[in-house]
């Protein structure tokens, strides 16, 4: 029965989390982003740390079994792979394998360092729930480049480790390890009674994170995510999920707490607190050659980041925003510094005054809410005119697109003595940065006039 409602549970979240990264349900789904939680910790969520760390101090890592796409997504590889093998008449059999302490608490002092040194790019490549993310995106919404291609090598390398060796990638996860460091004193626990162990070894066949050492009747709890496999491959019944707290621990287990318990609850506590600190192209002129992406002498983050500064130093580059976005104005970033994180770019479409689905579905604080209508009371950018490029001086034709689209009133035409045409002007104190003028602009391959994104946003 354990069993089963955790599969239940494990799926609605799973199917939920994959909805939501193809853009489906943003309104009713957005929860289960909110409560991964590496995106929380550098959020400052202060409740979703709270219940994940007491889940895990009364559950076990059940986080990693239910919560985690990633960890969910290893379980369907190696239920897909048990399958093959049954219909080929052997079976797929794990064996118990020591803990690899040179590798856990190294990447997680790494993962620290990256959150204090705002390393973005180790954060990037080394959450689960970020890693996941980007592997739905590239499926769903197929991008070349070097973004599509680390996605690429992170699902292959998954799913080939899953179906080999199990939940590989969990018994090294920096996400999981924290959550080890509470979810070896849970409350609960799946624990073997000697009295009634005959030996059969099904418990540490059956056990995909090969934490179950059946010779010496053992159980690894800091790499065990409560899956309950073992209880239901138990011939003998021996092994139960019951209230375990203050109950006498093997040698073995003793010593290890001796050598790491104290240790590594310092250094879970200490990592909370260093986290804790489709497509609508409405109105377009019909291109006769696609736009380019133009110069900027900064870049431009969404409304709700606030800042360069704060926007890049919280994303996680789990592509939620990307395909969120209906208007096609964020996409992965190809450049070293900023790699994978969302850029914005107005050559497909601009960041509309009344959507807001970027900020409402951001699990990390990178974007934060915002209410409806607020949006245009936030400058994230200004509007700079090339008059070399407008088809006004150039052409010698009127236009005015940039100011009839203006959604604040931020651009005038001004007629010139020279031609007596009209050419646009910038009131820099009104433009909000939202891109229109430059979306719309027929000016080809490079709109004439473009944003420059505000290093901090500013109300307007």
């Amino acid at each position: 029965m354990l069993r089963k409602l955790r599969i239940i549970a494990a799926a609605v979240f799973f199917v939920g989390i994959t909805l939501l990264l193809i853009g489906i349900g943003q309104d009713w789904l957005g929860w289960t982003a909110k409560l991964q939680f590496l995106p929380s910790c550098l959020a400052g969520n202060a409740i979703a740390i709270a219940f994940i760390t007491v889940l895990t101090l009364v559950f076990g890592r059940i986080y990693c079994s239910v919560i985690c796409p990633l960890g969910v997504f290893q379980d369907i590889v190696i239920a897909i792979r048990q399958r093959v093998s049954r219909l080929r008449g052997k079976r797929k059999r794990f064996t118990f394998r020591a803990e690899r302490k040179w590798v856990r608490y190294p990447l997680v002092l790494v993962i620290i360092a990256a959150i204090v040194f705002n390393i973005q790019q180790i954060i990037v490549l080394l959450d689960p729930y970020s890693a996941y993310g980007r592997i739905v995106s590239s499926v769903f919404q197929p991008r070349w480049g070097l973004v599509a291609i680390i996605a690429l090598v992170t699902l292959v390398a998954i799913a080939t480790a899953a179906a080999l060796w199990g939940r590989v990638w969990c018994n090294i996860c920096p996400v999981g390890t924290v959550l080890s460091l509470f979810g070896r004193y849970a409350l609960l626990k799946p624990v073997i009674d000697e009295s009634k162990c005959n030996g059969c070894h099904l418990c540490e066949k059956g056990c995909r994170t090969s934490c179950i050492d059946s010779f010496n009747r053992q159980i690894d709890y800091s790499r065990c995510v409560a899956c309950f496999d073992c209880i239901q491959k138990c011939s003998g019944k021996a092994i139960t999920y019951r209230f375990a707290y203050g109950r006498k621990a093997a040698p073995k287990e003793k010593a290890e707490s001796a050598d790491t318990g104290r240790r590594a609850f310092l250094g879970g506590i200490a990592f909370l607190a260093t986290s804790a600190a489709l497509k609508a192209e409405d109105g377009k002129l019909a291109p006769v050659i696609d736009k380019q992406v133009p110069h900027r002498d900064n870049r431009i983050v969404p409304p709700g980041a606030q800042s360069a500064q704060n926007f890049y130093s919280h994303c996680t580059a789990c592509q939620l925003c990307v395909q969120s976005c209906p208007n096609g104005v964020l996409r992965p970033s190809t450049d070293f510094e900023h790699l994978m994180q969302p850029q914005m770019g107005y050559e497909k479409g601009y960041c509309r005054p009344e959507c807001t689905a970027c900020s409402d579905v951001c699990p990390t604080g990178a974007i934060l809410k915002l209410k409806e209508g607020e949006k245009l009371t936030v400058s994230i950018g200004v509007a700079k005119v090339n008059l070399d490029l407008c088809v006004v001086n150039r052409d010698l034709v009127s236009c005015g697109n940039c100011s009839r689209h203006c959604p604040v009133g931020a651009i005038r035409m001004v007629r010139t003595q020279d031609t007596g045409f009209r050419i646009p002007t910038v009131n820099e104190d009104l433009c909000i940065g939202c891109g229109a003028c430059e979306n719309l602009c027929p000016s080809r391959p490079i709109s004439a006039i473009t944003v420059n994104g505000r290093q901090s946003h500013k109300t307007v």
